[in-house]
This record gives C-alpha cells, structure tokens and sequence, in this order.
C-alpha cells in the first residue's frame, strides 16, 4: 500500500474528514469543518500537517522526525513518507484534533466522537 493509500485510508476514519482537491490533483488535503489539517502535493513527498506550536513545529524538525512545512505557518511541518506508522497516526490525529478544537461549538458538537486511536 503506497503512503497515499495509508494516510488517505487513516484521515477517512476521522469523523467529519473530508477529502479536497482544490488545485485539480496538484494540492490535495482532509479536512474537518472546511478547515485543513493534512496537506499532500505532487512536488514534495509527504505530508504537511499542523502543530500545536513553532515550537513544537521545531523539535520535531530538530528531531529529524519532521522538516518545515514549505508555504505554511510556522506550526506546520511536513512529515516525510518514510515516517513511521504510529508517528504518522498520531501526528494526523494530533492535527485533526487542534483544528477540531478551533471550529465553532456547533460544529464540534455536530462531529460524532472520535474513538481512541
């Protein structure tokens, strides 16, 4: 299963995720309540996502377990295809669940409870 296989096939089972391609198959992205949280393209391989802080953006660069995400804020980073499984769960859930949590109480309310992953 390709990368794009496996992160497509994870942020389907996040409740409320939607997948979009604005950019006609160069930009594609999930996201939750019209907010992007998962960002792939055709140039760079992996997958932008966002996190709570540049500076937690940063230990992980440091880390060496992310890079920077090209064209997003500084709490973005972009995870290469070589991440390992868990990490790239838990970072796309990480994701989901920071902009889950800036979208309108409606909104939140109308998304079902996501299941521990």
């Amino acid at each position: 299963m390709s990368f794009r296989d496996r992160l497509d096939a994870f942020c389907a089972t996040l409740p409320g995720a939607q997948w979009a391609d604005p950019a006609d198959g160069q930009l594609a992205s999930w996201k939750v309540g019209g907010k992007m949280f998962a960002c792939t393209g055709t140039t760079t391989p992996g997958v932008s996502v966002k996190t709570a802080d540049a500076a937690t953006a940063q230990m992980l660069i440091d880390a060496g377990v992310a890079e920077k995400a090209p064209y997003f804020h500084a709490s973005w980073v972009r995870l290469p295809e070589s991440v390992p499984e868990d990490e790239l769960r838990h970072r796309l859930t990480s994701s989901y669940d920071l902009i889950l949590r800036g979208l309108p109480k409606k909104t939140q309310a109308e998304l079902s409870k996501r299941e521990a992953v």
